[in-house]
């Protein structure tokens, strides 16, 4: 599976932010694709995930409420979509897939990824 994240850039603070993630390749069955950041100087952290078979999805506590996620299983992208953004949202944007029907928070348990994408809030 090969995975390809675009859309990030420069927004200011409130602003809405779309990213997109487009998967290549062979998927078997159910799987889950994630969308995962990293600040300057920070870990990798979960930011939201969704289910392929039935839409399920999860988010972390930080954006939940302002962060929206939803794939299209027959063009095999995910989008996501930020609204009010805030300079803390700045970071590289990364998406993942896990070949399990169960969407975790550790980015241990995805196998592929994509290049990463950049995201930058201005105050």
């Amino acid at each position: 599976v090969q995975l390809q994240a675009s859309g990030g850039g420069l927004v200011q603070a409130g602003d809405f932010l779309g990213l997109s993630c487009a998967a290549s390749g062979r998927t078997f069955g159910t799987y889950i694709m994630a969308w995962f950041r990293q600040a300057p100087g920070e870990e990798r952290i979960f930011v939201a995930c969704i289910r392929s078979n039935d839409g399920h999805t999860s988010y972390a506590d930080s954006v939940k409420g302002r962060i929206t996620v939803s794939r299209d299983n027959a063009k095999n992208t995910m989008t996501l979509q930020m609204n009010n953004s805030k300079p803390e949202d700045t970071a590289v944007y990364y998406c993942a897939v896990r070949l399990n029907s169960q969407c975790s928070w550790s980015q241990d348990r995805y196998r592929y990824w994509g290049q990463g994408t950049q995201v930058t809030v201005s105050s």
